[in-house]
C-alpha cells in the first residue's frame, strides 16, 4: 500500500487508496455587517491533505465521476430527456437577479403590552416548574471553552451558540430577568461564533436592560464580547493578553529530507499550500500573501470595533495595544474596561442597582436552567409559516463510521435524509442550510449538493456560514440560492493536490527492502513506495491532477453561474475571508443566522413583520442512547475501536474535499478539531 497523499479535489477520475496523516488547521473567524446580495457565483471545495496529524475518525473513500459535457452546460435542447431537464431545473434553481437586495434581519424590540402581556403571565403561572424563575432576576451564563453550533442536549454540559443566542432573545422580553451578567473567560471557537453572540449582545441592549461583563483572563476574542456589553469590570490578579495576533504554517520539508522521505507532489494552484507542507522548508510568496490577507482582514477587524465600542482612534488602540499591557490599572485608565473589582464586588453592585438589601441573596438564574425555559412561555412561539434548519457542522463523511455517534461530524446520509424530507414536505415554506465545516469527504459533499440542489428547485434554500464553510462546507452552500456568511468566515480553497511518498531511502536506512511483482504499465502507481515515480508514472499524476482540478473549478463556476475564466481567477487553492468573497460575488450576504431568516422569509414571500416558526431537524445532542452507546462501546469493543484507530493512522482512502491546513495561533481552538489531534497537542503542551 502506498504513502500517497490526497487529491484536493471534488471530483476524479481514478480511484486512490492513500496512507495520509491528516492536517491541522485552525477555526475560522467572522464578523458581520450588512449588505447587498450579489449575483451567484460559487466556490467550490477543495481538499487538504496530510500534515503528520492524525484523525479519529475515517473520511475517505474511492471512487470515480464521469460527468456530461451538458453538466456544465445550462443551454436548452428540444431532444432534452425528462431526466436532463430535472437535472436542469435543479442547476437553475439558485439563480435570481443581480439587483436584488437581501433583507437586513436586524432585530427591532418591540416590548410586550396589553392583551398579550396578560397571556404571557399567564402562561408563566401555569409552566413547569423548571421553568419558573423569580421576578426580579439576573441571567448569569459562563461563556468559555469550547461552543458548538450544535443543540445541546440536557445530557451535554457544552456551550451550544443555537441555545446562547435564544437565551438573549428570551431574556430580552421575559419580565421576570432584569439584565444580565456575563462571565468571559478563554474561549475555543471561530471568530464567526464570536460575532454571532456580539450581535444578541447588542440586540439585547435594545431591550433597555443592563447586561456587564467580568473578564478574569480575557484575549482578544473575549475583549471583543466584553466591548458589547455597557460595563466591564476584571479582578485585581485578571490575565489580559492583548498583543495582538499571529498565524503560523508548519513545514516538514527539512524533516522528511533527514530521515529520507521525499514527498513526490503534483499542486494545482499557486496558493495551494498543503503540498508546501510537506516539500518545502519556507513559506512560499503565494502563502504568505494568503495568511497575510486572512490576518489582516483579523486585526483590522478586531481594531475598528473595539475603538468604535470605546469612541477611541484605531490609531489609539493600536498604539495602546503595541505598548505590551498587561496591568489591569492600565486598562482602567485608558478606558478599556470599567473598573477593577472582585466577583463579589460585582454581585453587590448589582444588588444595589436592583434594590435588594445587602443581607438578602441576588436571585440569579444560570445558561443550563434558562435554556429550559421554553419560547412559549414567554409569547414567542412562531407563527404557522414553518421554516426548516438543517444544521451540518464538522468534518463531512459519507456513513457512519463504527468510532462515531450519530451526532458526530457531517454524516452525508443522514443529511441527505434530513433534505428529502423537507422537499418531500408541504408544511415547510423555505430552509436553511446552517454549516460549519472545513470539509472532508469528497463523494458525500457531491451528494449532498445534488440534494440541496434538488431542493432550492422547489423552495428557497438559503446557506448560513458560521465559522468556517470551506472546500466541502462550501461545497454544500453553493447548491443554496443565497449564501449568507460573516465577514470573517473562510472560505474557498479550490485546488487540487495529489502526490506520494518515496520511502526508498528511509527504507535503505533501517535495513528493509520490499519487492513487487505487477501487471499493468501502471499498477505499482500506489504500491511501489520504495522508489520515485517513473517519467510516465509522473505524467499520469499530472494528467489526473490537471483533470481533477478543472472539474472541480468549471462545477464551481456552474454552480454560482459564473464564467470559467473569472472563477479560475479566484479558485488556485486561495482561501477567502467572508467579506473578501462577497466583494468577488462568492457570497451573496454579510450577516449571521438572524440575516438567513429574514432573506428566507422574502424569498418564500413571508412578511417581515410576521412570526415564523424555525424547526430544528437536527437533534441535540448527546442523547441519552448515544451516551449508553459509547459506554457500551468502550467496555466490549475495545479491541476493534483499537484496530479501527490504527488503521486510520496508517491510510485513508479516496479523495478529500477539505481546507488547507492553517494553523492560526492564539486563534486557534476550531471546536470541529478531530479529538485524537486535541489529545496529543494538549499532551505535547504538557511535556
Amino acid at each position: 500500500m502506498s504513502k500517497l497523499l490526497l487529491f484536493h479535489t471534488a471530483h476524479c477520475s481514478p480511484k486512490i487508496h492513500p496512507r495520509i496523516v491528516t492536517s491541522i488547521f485552525s477555526k475560522p473567524l467572522s464578523i458581520a455587517s450588512f449588505s447587498k446580495c450579489y449575483s451567484p457565483v460559487a466556490l467550490s471545495p477543495s481538499i487538504s491533505f496530510p500534515t503528520l496529524q492524525p484523525r479519529l475518525q475515517r473520511q475517505s473513500f474511492s471512487f470515480s465521476y464521469s460527468f456530461s459535457t451538458r453538466a456544465f452546460d445550462d443551454s436548452s435542447s428540444s431532444t432534452e430527456t425528462q431526466e436532463e431537464k430535472e437535472e436542469k431545473v435543479g442547476s437553475q434553481s439558485g439563480e435570481k437577479p443581480e439587483t436584488e437586495e437581501c433583507p437586513s434581519g436586524e432585530v427591532e424590540f418591540e416590548k410586550i403590552s396589553g392583551w398579550k402581556s396578560f397571556v404571557v403571565k399567564f402562561k408563566m403561572l401555569i409552566a413547569f416548574p423548571w421553568e419558573r424563575v423569580r421576578k426580579g432576576s439576573v441571567l448569569t451564563m459562563k461563556l468559555r471553552g469550547q461552543i458548538s453550533d450544535q443543540l445541546k442536549s440536557r445530557f451535554s454540559s457544552g456551550l451550544s451558540l443555537p441555545q446562547i443566542c435564544e437565551n438573549f432573545v428570551k431574556a430580552a422580553y421575559d419580565p421576570r430577568i432584569s439584565g444580565v451578567y456575563l462571565h468571559i473567560e478563554p474561549l475555543n471557537c471561530g471568530w464567526g461564533k464570536v460575532e454571532e453572540i456580539q450581535r444578541h449582545i447588542l440586540n439585547f441592549k435594545k431591550s433597555g436592560k443592563f447586561i456587564i461583563a467580568y473578564i478574569p483572563a480575557c484575549g482578544e476574542k473575549e475583549f471583543y464580547l466584553a466591548c458589547a456589553c455597557e460595563e466591564t469590570y476584571a479582578p485585581p490578579s485578571a490575565y489580559f493578553s492583548l498583543y495582538g495576533l499571529t498565524v503560523q504554517a508548519s513545514f516538514l520539508g527539512g524533516v522528511f529530507e533527514k530521515i529520507g522521505i521525499e514527498p513526490q507532489v503534483q499542486r494545482i494552484g499557486k496558493y495551494k499550500s498543503a503540498g508546501d507542507q510537506l516539500t518545502r522548508k519556507t513559506m512560499s510568496e503565494e502563502n504568505c500573501e494568503m495568511l497575510t490577507s486572512l490576518l489582516d482582514n483579523i486585526y483590522g477587524n478586531w481594531l475598528d470595533v473595539v475603538s468604535s465600542s470605546k469612541g477611541k482612534k484605531r490609531e489609539d488602540v493600536e498604539n495602546f495595544i503595541n505598548e505590551g499591557v498587561y496591568k489591569v490599572e492600565k486598562l482602567k485608565e485608558e478606558g478599556f474596561i470599567t473598573n477593577i473589582h472582585y466577583d463579589d464586588e460585582v454581585i453587590s453592585m448589582l444588588k444595589e442597582r436592583l434594590g435588594i438589601q445587602k443581607d438578602k441573596n441576588l436571585h440569579m438564574v444560570d445558561y443550563k436552567k434558562y435554556s429550559k425555559v421554553r419560547k412559549w412561555t414567554l409569547g414567542l412561539a412562531g407563527g404557522k409559516d414553518q421554516i426548516a434548519v438543517i444544521r451540518a457542522s464538522g468534518s463531512i463523511s459519507r456513513v457512519r463510521s463504527p468510532l462515531s455517534t450519530p451526532s458526530s461530524g457531517i454524516i452525508a446520509e443522514q443529511i441527505i435524509e434530513k433534505i428529502r424530507s423537507v422537499r418531500e414536505s408541504k408544511r415547510y415554506k423555505a430552509a436553511i442550510i446552517r454549516i460549519d465545516s472545513p470539509g472532508g469527504d469528497a463523494l458525500a459533499s457531491d451528494l449532498m449538493w445534488r440534494e440541496i440542489r434538488l431542493l432550492a428547485a422547489s423552495k428557497p434554500v438559503i446557506a448560513s456560514m458560521s465559522d468556517v464553510a470551506a472546500s466541502g462546507g462550501y461545497y454544500m452552500a453553493m447548491a443554496a440560492q443565497t449564501i449568507v456568511a460573516e465577514n470573517l468566515t473562510l472560505t474557498g480553497s479550490i485546488g487540487v493536490v495529489t502526490g506520494k511518498f518515496n520511502l526508498g531511502q528511509l527504507y535503505e536506512k533501517i535495513g528493509f527492502n520490499k519487492e513487487v511483482i505487477s501487471r499493468g504499465r501502471y499498477a505499482e502507481l500506489f504500491a511501489a513506495e520504495q522508489r520515485p515515480l517513473r517519467p510516465d508514472e509522473a505524467e499520469l499524476f499530472a494528467k489526473s491532477a490537471q483533470n481533477a482540478y478543472k472539474q472541480f473549478r468549471d462545477k464551481a463556476a456552474f454552480s454560482r453561474s459564473m464564467p470559467v475564466e473569472k472563477m479560475e481567477e479566484f479558485a488556485q487553492g486561495r482561501v477567502w475571508a467572508g467579506k473578501d468573497a462577497a466583494s468577488r460575488g462568492l457570497v451573496d450576504a454579510i450577516g449571521g443566522f438572524s440575516r438567513a431568516i429574514a432573506i428566507a422569509k422574502h424569498r418564500a414571500n413571508i412578511p417581515q413583520d410576521k412570526q415564523v416558526t424555525l424547526v430544528e431537524l437536527s437533534r441535540p445532542s448527546p442523547t441519552l442512547p448515544e451516551i449508553l452507546s459509547g459506554i457500551g462501546n468502550s467496555i466490549v469493543g475495545v479491541d476493534r475501536t483499537l484496530k479501527e484507530l490504527l488503521q486510520d493512522l496508517t491510510f485513508s482512502d479516496g479523495v478529500q474535499a477539505r481546507m488547507d491546513g492553517i494553523m492560526f495561533q492564539r486563534l486557534e481552538g476550531f471546536s470541529n478539531a478531530s479529538p485524537l489531534v486535541s489529545l496529543i497537542k494538549d499532551y505535547l503542551s504538557s511535556l
